[in-house]
C-alpha cells in the first residue's frame, strides 16, 4: 500500500485503523502516514506479519502545525514516548475507544499547548494521573476512565490540585465497587460527568455530593446512576446536594422511581440548583412510596426539562403538579402523553416558556371546556407545540385567549387546516405553522398582530390579499414548498422585509409584483417553473438596477421552465432581443413606418375586400373557433345555454372550456397558453364572480399577449350580469378599457330578445353574414344565413354555408 502524503498540512487528522496498533515516531521530513503495507516491502511485511506485531509506524514529525488529532475507535495500545515530539502545537488529542492499558503520561510532555484531551473508555484499570497533567498550562477538558477501573482512590487526581478544568469526565466500573471519600475533593473544575452506576453501592452517592460541596463544581451529570435495579432504599443519598453550589443537574439514562425522585426534587428544592433536566430516564411507580416525602411546592428553577421519558407517569409524580410552580422554563418532550389536566394549568402560573412537544396531543385533549383558563399562564410568553396531533387553530386560540403575556406560538408538525374563523386577544408576534395542511381558509384564522409567519410546507394554493393589508406589522414570511400558482395582483405588504416564496408553482413574476412591498429586502423565489418572457426578465433586470432587493439563491436557484425552447435555461441567461421587450423602440420603429402600412393597408382592404380577410384568418389552423374564459360560479349558465347552442348549430362550433378540454398532468397555465393560442376567438363572459377569481384574470393576461395587431380583435366579451367599468379592481385595466371602448354583447333575460343575441355572438365567432332573398307572400324580406371557415382534409381554406334557424331582419347592407 502506498503512503499517504498530505502536501500541506491539515488542521485535523483522523487515520481508522483496522486492528491493534502501536503508535511512535522516527524522524522524517516528510509529511506521511505509512500503513503497514508501505514502502518497507513485502518480504519485511511478511516477516512482521510472522511475528505477529500489531504495530503501525504513524510519522507525524512534519506536522509541527497540527492542532486537532483524532485517533478515536482503534485499537492502540501503546504510545511511544516522543510519538508526539514535532506536534508542540497540539490542541486537542482524542484517544476515546482504544486498548490502552496505562494512562499516557510522557508522551504527553511536548503537547504545551493541549486544552483537550479525551481517553476514556480504555482498558487501564487504575484513575490515577501523572505529574505531567499539572505541568499543562493551557489545559481545561479532561475525559478519562474506563469499565475495567474499580475503584476511585485518595489521590488518584491530586496533581489536579492547582489545575483549573472546565470540564472532568469520569468513566469507571458499573456498580463501582470502591469510592473512597474525598477521592474527588482536589478536582477543580466548573462541570463533572460521571459514567458509572451505584447499584450495589448506593451509599457512596453522598459521599461523592460530599466531595464535590468542597469545590466551585457549577454542573454535574450522571449517566445510568442506576442502571439495572430502581433504588428501593429508605437512605436519603441527595442530602448533601444542598450544600453544593451546583447549579445545573442532569440525569441522562438509567432507572428512576418516585421514591429516587422525591428525594432529588427535595434536596433540589432547598440547594442552589436552578437548571434540572431528567433525559431518556426509565420511570416507573414505587411499590412502596414513601409516605415521609413532602409535597414539593417551593422547586425554584429557571429550567425543568424532561425528555424522551419512558413513562407519561412521570408527570403525576405530584397529582396537584405544585412542583411546576416556581418553574420558569418547563420542556416536557418525547413522554407520550396525550392530555393536560387542568390542575396543571392553575400551577403553571410562572411559567414563561412551555415546550410540550412531540408528544400525543389533540385539540379536545389540550383545551378542555371544563377547564378554566382565567387567571392561568398569565407570564407565558412562548407556547411550543410542534409535532403533535392538533387539527384546529381555532381551539388554540381559546385556550390562549387570557394568556395576555403570549406572543409565540410554534404549532408546526402538526394538522392544522380547517375552515374557521379566530378572535386573539393577545398582539401574538410570531406563528409557527410549516408542515401542516392548510387552505386559503386559514388567513380567516391568523392574528394580524403576527410579525413573523411560516407556513412553509403547508400545502397552501392560494393567498389572501385582503389579510396582508390588514397585518401591518408583518416583516417576515415564509411560505417556502407550498402549492402556490400564482403571485396575486396588486399584493401589499408595506412593512415586510423578508419574503420565501420559493419552492411553489407559480411561473410569472412582473416588475410590479413586489411594487406594494417598499420595505422589502430579502426575496427568496427560486425553484419555481418560471416562464422566461419579458415581464420577468424586466423585473429582473429592474432589481439589479435599483440594488435594493436581494434575491436569495440567484442565480442558480431561478430556472425556465417555459416556453419549450428555455426549458432548463438558467433565467440569469435568458436573454431576449431588445426589439422584442423594449416597448419604446418598437413604438419609434412603429411610428416611422406608419404611413408605408396604413396606405398599404387600405389598398389591399379596398382591392381584395373579403377574400383579404378570409385568407388572413385562414393563414392559421385552429383546432377551436372560440376558447370560453368563466368564473366557475357561471358554469351552469356557460354549459346550459352558451356551450349547448354553440355546439348544436349545424355545423356545430368546435368550443373549448377547461374542465373539459385541458390536458390533464399539465400545469394550469401551460394548459391556458396552448388553448388561447389553439383558438380563433377567446370569449369572456363578465360577472361579478369572473372579476374575484384570478384564475380569469391569468386567462385575460395570456389573451393580451397574442400577436401584435390580433390581441383584443379576437376577443368576445359577453355581459350576464351587470359590472359598471369604474368599479373594477387595478389588476383589471385591460379589462376596465375594453368596456370603455370595444363592443361588447349583453345577455338578454327577455326570452323574444336571445335570438338577436345569439345571431350577433355567432356573426362575431369569424362567422360571414350572407344575405338572400325570400319571397314569402308576395314580400321579400332579408334573412341571414351564417358562414363558418373551415379547412378540408387537403387543408384548403372552404366557406361552409347553412340555413339560418330563426329568420330575423337586419338594419345593415348586405355583405355581397
Amino acid at each position: 500500500m502506498l503512503p499517504l502524503t498530505f502536501p500541506s498540512c491539515p488542521h485535523n487528522l483522523t487515520p481508522n485503523f483496522g486492528e491493534g496498533i502501536k503508535l511512535s515516531s522516527h524522524p522524517t521530513d516528510r509529511t506521511e502516514i505509512r500503513s503497514a503495507e508501505s514502502e518497507r516491502g513485502r518480504e519485511r511485511e511478511r516477516e512482521r506479519e510472522k511475528q505477529s506485531k500489531n504495530e503501525i509506524d504513524m510519522e507525524l514529525d512534519g506536522l509541527s502545525q497540527l492542532k486537532v488529532l483524532s485517533l478515536k475507535y482503534n485499537r492502540i495500545s501503546w504510545l511511544h514516548p516522543k510519538a508526539f515530539a514535532s506536534n508542540r502545537q497540539l490542541e486537542h488529542l482524542d484517544l476515546f475507544n482504544n486498548s490502552l492499558t496505562a494512562i499516557p503520561d510522557r508522551v504527553l510532555s511536548p503537547l504545551r499547548s493541549l486544552r483537550r484531551l479525551d481517553m476514556s473508555n480504555n482498558l487501564y484499570t487504575s484513575a490515577k494521573l501523572g505529574p505531567i497533567f499539572s505541568q499543562l498550562p493551557l489545559f481545561r477538558h479532561l475525559s478519562m476512565g474506563g469499565s475495567l477501573i474499580p475503584a476511585i482512590l485518595v489521590g488518584d487526581f491530586k496533581v489536579l490540585r492547582n489545575v483549573s478544568l472546565e470540564q472532568f469526565a469520569l468513566k469507571a466500573q458499573s456498580s463501582l465497587p470502591k469510592y473512597q471519600p474525598g477521592a474527588l475533593a482536589e478536582v477543580r473544575t466548573e462541570s463533572l460527568w460521571f459514567d458509572f452506576a451505584l447499584d450495589k453501592n448506593p451509599s457512596a452517592l453522598p459521599d461523592i455530593l460530599v466531595d464535590i460541596s468542597r469545590n466551585q463544581v457549577a454542573s454535574v451529570r450522571f449517566r445510568n446512576l442506576f442502571e439495572f435495579t430502581y433504588y428501593t432504599g429508605w437512605l436519603d443519598l441527595f442530602a448533601p446536594l444542598r450544600q453544593t453550589r451546583v447549579r445545573n443537574l442532569s440525569f441522562f439514562r438509567g432507572k428512576f422511581n418516585e421514591n429516587l425522585l422525591g428525594f432529588i426534587l427535595k434536596n433540589v428544592e432547598g440547594s442552589e440548583v436552578r437548571n434540572l433536566s431528567l433525559q431518556s430516564v426509565d420511570f416507573a411507580r414505587s411499590v412502596n412510596r414513601s409516605a415521609s416525602l413532602p409535597n414539593i411546592e417551593d422547586l425554584v428553577l429557571d429550567w425543568l426539562t424532561l425528555t424522551e421519558i419512558s413513562n407519561p407517569e412521570v408527570l403525576g409524580f405530584n397529582q396537584r403538579f405544585s412542583w411546576f410552580s416556581k418553574v420558569q422554563a418547563l420542556v416536557i418532550k418525547k413522554i407520550n402523553f396525550n392530555y393536560v389536566p387542568c390542575p396543571a394549568w392553575n400551577a403553571m402560573k410562572l411559567v414563561r416558556f412551555l415546550d410540550i412537544s412531540d408528544n400525543q396531543l389533540e385539540n379536545s385533549y389540550i383545551y378542555n371546556k371544563r377547564c378554566r383558563y382565567q387567571g392561568t399562564m398569565a407570564r407565558l410568553e412562548e407556547f411550543l407545540l410542534h409535532h403533535n396531533a392538533i387539527k384546529s387553530l381555532r381551539e388554540v386560540a381559546l385556550l390562549t385567549a387570557e394568556w395576555a403575556s403570549l406572543h409565540t406560538i410554534d404549532l408546526s408538525n402538526n394538522q392544522i387546516g380547517r375552515d374557521e374563523t379566530c378572535e386573539w386577544r393577545q398582539p401574538i408576534a410570531t406563528l409557527i405553522l410549516h408542515h401542516n395542511r392548510v387552505t386559503s381558509a386559514i388567513f380567516k384564522c391568523l392574528p394580524t398582530s403576527l410579525v413573523h409567519l411560516d407556513m412553509s410546507h403547508s400545502q397552501l394554493e392560494r393567498l389572501e390579499r385582503a389579510y396582508f393589508e390588514m397585518a401591518v406589522n408583518l416583516t417576515k414570511l415564509l411560505l417556502s414548498g407550498n402549492r402556490i400558482k400564482f403571485i396575486p395582483s396588486g399584493w401589499s405588504s408595506p412593512g415586510l422585509q423578508t419574503l420565501a416564496v420559493d419552492g411553489n408553482s407559480f411561473g410569472v413574476i412582473t416588475k410590479g409584483s413586489f411594487q406594494l412591498m417598499p420595505s422589502l429586502a430579502t426575496l427568496r423565489a427560486g425553484n419555481n417553473p418560471y416562464h422566461c418572457t419579458c415581464d420577468l426578465f424586466r423585473f429582473v433586470q429592474d432589481i439589479h438596477r435599483r440594488g435594493l432587493l436581494r434575491l436569495a439563491g440567484w442565480p442558480e436557484d431561478y430556472i425556465c421552465y417555459h416556453p419549450d425552447r428555455y426549458i432548463d435555461t438558467r433565467v440569469v441567461d435568458y436573454a431576449p432581443g431588445r426589439l422584442e421587450c423594449d416597448v419604446s423602440l418598437v413604438v419609434a420603429i412603429s411610428v416611422s413606418t406608419t404611413a408605408v402600412l396604413v396606405a398599404s393597408s387600405m389598398v389591399l382592404c379596398w382591392r381584395f375586400d373579403a377574400l383579404w380577410y378570409i385568407r388572413a384568418a385562414a393563414s392559421k389552423a385552429f383546432a377551436y373557433h372560440a376558447f370560453i374564459s368563466y368564473s366557475h360560479s357561471d358554469a351552469n349558465w356557460v354549459r346550459g345555454e352558451l356551450l349547448a347552442r354553440l355546439e348544436s348549430n349545424e355545423p356545430p362550433y368546435r368550443i373549448c372550456i377547461h374542465e373539459r378540454d385541458f390536458t390533464p398532468g399539465k400545469w394550469i397555465i401551460d394548459n391556458i397558453i396552448e388553448n388561447i393560442e389553439n383558438s380563433r376567438k377567446v370569449i369572456f363572459v363578465l360577472s361579478k364572480s369572473f372579476v374575484n377569481s384570478e384564475w380569469c384574470n391569468y386567462e385575460l393576461y395570456f389573451a393580451h399577449q397574442r400577436a401584435i395587431g390580433q390581441a383584443f380583435e379576437d376577443v368576445v366579451l359577453v355581459v350576464i350580469e351587470a359590472i359598471k367599468p369604474d368599479s373594477l379592481p387595478n389588476k383589471f385595466c385591460k379589462l376596465r378599457k375594453m368596456l370603455d371602448t370595444k363592443t361588447y354583447l349583453e345577455w338578454p333575460p327577455e326570452a323574444n330578445r336571445q335570438p338577436f343575441f345569439w345571431a350577433q355572438l355567432k356573426n362575431w365567432l369569424w362567422v360571414r353574414i350572407i344575405e338572400y332573398h325570400s319571397t314569402e307572400g308576395g314580400q321579400s324580406a332579408h334573412h341571414v344565413c351564417a358562414g363558418s371557415l373551415v379547412r378540408d382534409q387537403s387543408h384548403s381554406p372552404t366557406l361552409q354555408l347553412f340555413p339560418c334557424q330563426v329568420p330575423i331582419q337586419f338594419p345593415f347592407e348586405s355583405c355581397h
